[in-house]
């Protein structure tokens, strides 16, 4: 299987082993999918397909985020990864089209971005950057230095949530980037490790886990994982071929709806959790 961590480096033979060196966060969870026991409180969900539509097969989509932009209506704000092909990116949600984008630096493997209320926040996965852009033109407007490593982003209007591909989540300032506080994922108790791509919706944090076809929903209060969301089959078997994992959450217009897509998938989704 492809892996987005590993997959950096083969663009330049350093960095490739810098990127080897650095993937070990989360990956001895990262091959298993998340069992919940029998008798846990925990909802276990599947995906309801509303809606299909095609996606960029070139993205690998690493964050996504449904927003109104004054020029194109609502549109879907795209990070996408990998050593000099990460960008960031403005699409119509219901056609794929890329309707306005910005790469980032060469040496730059693009993670997670969210929405604040006057930005763009974009992180970077091993270069322990982030990027604060312009909602209209995505220019950089600010560069903020960050320890660790950038796996997914949120905001929850009040404060960002970073993921880093273990079991912490790290709340940040949505102005300064400043750590504010973590707390550790678990369900029933044990860490659950590779948290992603994150979306913030209605005071819970829904988040992708890493080479799974799962999504868990997250109290962000307590880290309790609430729900667990199979997710496999969205993709055909030919639409699969060339295609990477389930990554990529954004809350839809209407409630409980959601974007689903992966790292170089054909297919973009709306769906329901049932």
């Amino acid at each position: 299987m492809f892996d987005e961590k590993r997959a950096g480096g083969l663009a330049l033979a350093a960095a490739g082993l810098l990127a080897l060196a650095g993937c070990s966060t989360g990956d001895a969870a990262a091959e298993e999918r998340v069992t919940v026991p029998e008798d846990a409180g925990v909802e276990e969900l599947s995906v309801e397909v509303l809606e299909t539509y095609d996606h960029d097969p070139g993205s690998f989509t690493q964050g996504l985020e449904l927003g109104e932009h004054p020029e194109f209506g609502t549109v879907l704000y795209e990070s996408a990864g990998l050593y000099g092909e990460s960008d960031v990116r403005i699409t119509d949600p219901g056609t794929g089209d890329v309707l306005a984008s910005q790469d980032l630096p060469a040496e730059d493997f693009a993670e997670g971005l969210t929405l604040t209320g006057d930005a763009v926040w974009q992180i970077t996965w091993q270069e322990h950057r982030a990027y604060k852009r312009d909602p209209v033109t995505l220019e950089v407007v600010e560069t903020v230095e960050y320890e660790g490593e950038g796996w997914g982003i949120c905001s929850d209007g009040e404060r960002l949530v970073m993921s880093d591909g273990s079991s912490t989540l790290t709340f940040r300032d949505p102005v300064t980037f400043a750590e504010t506080g973590t707390v550790e994922v678990t369900l029933e108790g044990e860490p659950v490790f590779s948290i992603n791509e994150l979306e913030c919706v209605g005071g819970q944090v829904w988040a992708n886990l890493w080479q799974t076809d799962q999504i868990v929903r997250i109290d962000p209060a307590t880290g309790e994982v609430g729900a667990v969301v199979d997710a496999a089959g969205l993709l055909t078997d030919e639409e699969s071929a060339g295609a990477d994992v389930l990554n990529g959450i954004a809350a839809a217009a209407e409630e409980g709806t959601f974007y689903v897509t992966g790292k170089q998938w054909p297919k973009l989704f709306l769906v329901r959790f049932v």
